[in-house]
């Protein structure tokens, strides 16, 4: 049988977002529910994958260790629930790198899949803007959109929609387990 697996976005899907960006621990939040439905996943057996541009690295407004330990406390957050994720994945290039690993383009969502072993056909990705639908597109994945983050922007904007919109993470699980 194929592992079950799923691609998250990160700031607007797991965790609040800003336009000032995530530039500390201190300023990770995470929004009423994700933490609980990626739970939910791992214990499921799914895999989980956060592919996320962070081009905060590449603008000098924070470092790659800043990253790890974000990723390291939601990892923290995750475990008493019984949740994990599997591989996190990010581009650290600012817009103007041209980078094939930066959203909207798919290699972020191609490296998560070879590194754990998953086909992108049919494999959700969890975003809450247009670039994040066209890059599960570009990469053959099925275009996820939530509403939280930027995501109702980005219905209001109304280009490039998926068939696929919920309300939030949770929404999105209990949909995935309940097809299983």
């Amino acid at each position: 049988m194929a592992r079950r697996a799923i691609m998250l976005d990160r700031d607007g899907v797991i965790n609040a977002d800003s336009d000032a960006y995530i530039k500390s621990v201190d300023e990770w939040h995470p929004l009423p529910g994700s933490l609980e439905a990626m739970a939910r996943l791992s214990r499921a057996g799914w895999v989980i994958a956060v592919c996320t541009n962070q081009s905060g690295v590449g603008r000098g407004l924070f470092t790659d260790a800043t990253v790890n330990a974000i990723h390291a406390e939601l990892q923290r957050q995750l475990a008493p629930l019984g949740g994990h994720v599997d591989g996190f994945f990010y581009c650290p290039h600012p817009p103007e790198a041209d980078c094939s690993c930066r959203k909207p383009k798919p290699g972020l969502l191609i490296q998560a899949a070879a590194a754990l072993s998953f086909p992108l056909q049919g494999v959700p990705f969890v975003g809450d803007s247009r670039r994040d639908m066209d890059a599960a597109r570009a990469a053959g994945a099925t275009p996820v959109l939530v509403r939280t983050g930027k995501g109702a922007r980005t219905i209001a904007d109304g280009a490039g929609l998926p068939d696929w919109i919920e309300n939030d993470l949770m929404a999105v699980v209990t949909r995935l387990l309940n097809d299983d």
